[in-house]
């Protein structure tokens, strides 16, 4: 398995208790992902940088602490945990529609002490709260997965509540037929290694309809 050194390239400011939290995600995923398979059997070796440096994307994207979070189809945790432990001032809540992919991500919350991540077994259309942001990562097609959460996004001041999603570089084909105004970023803006080359950053603002 790879190891949380490719994190620490990109993060180099972490304190002690991230670091610890980080390293504890592969031998936790590992476990886990024997037991009930959350992560490709083919990825899990990856698990640092096609999940881990993955998930952390977005807060390169954009500042999130102090914000209420809202990760869509998180499976086993992705990309709420690792942002979670990047960012300890904001507040985090995990969904999936999969009990036993919540399961996991309950447990590896716990053992790593994770205190700003609340996880419940719903779906997209199951969630009432409001948020700053909703995030998600190969959950569904961006405009359907907007019609479901755009309610769930609160209108700012100061911030453009929005849904942020982390996608491949064939997205534009997901609005071929949808008139939705969206930003598309590439990852390889921040992240130089090859596997991001085709991975991008989805955004759609809550001031549409």
């Amino acid at each position: 398995m790879d190891s949380a050194e490719i994190i620490y390239r990109h993060f180099p400011d972490l304190t002690e208790r991230q670091r610890k939290q980080l390293e504890g995600l592969g031998p936790l995923y590992s476990l886990w992902n024997g037991r009930i398979n959350v992560i490709s059997r083919k990825d899990i070796d990856h698990l640092y940088e096609h999940h881990v440096l993955h998930s952390l994307a977005i807060a390169k994207y954009c500042a999130l602490d102090g914000m209420n979070v809202l990760d869509v189809g998180t499976g086993g945790g992705f990309p709420g945990i690792p942002l979670a432990i990047l960012c300890p001032e904001a507040r985090f809540t995990l969904i999936d529609s999969i009990g036993k992919k919540i399961r996991v991500a309950h447990e590896v919350v716990s053992a790593l002490d994770i205190r700003n991540v609340t996880l419940a077994h719903r779906n997209a259309k199951e969630e009432h709260g409001q948020y700053d942001y909703v995030v998600s990562r190969a959950v569904m097609r961006a405009p359907e997965l907007w019609q479901m959460v755009k309610d769930r996004i609160k209108p700012q001041r100061d911030v453009k509540g929005a849904l942020i999603c982390l996608k491949g570089d064939t997205v534009e084909q997901e609005f071929e037929e949808v008139s939705l105004h969206h930003e598309v970023v590439p990852l390889s803006q921040w992240l130089e290694e090859e596997y991001f080359a085709t991975k991008c950053i989805l955004r759609i603002d809550k001031s549409q309809k």
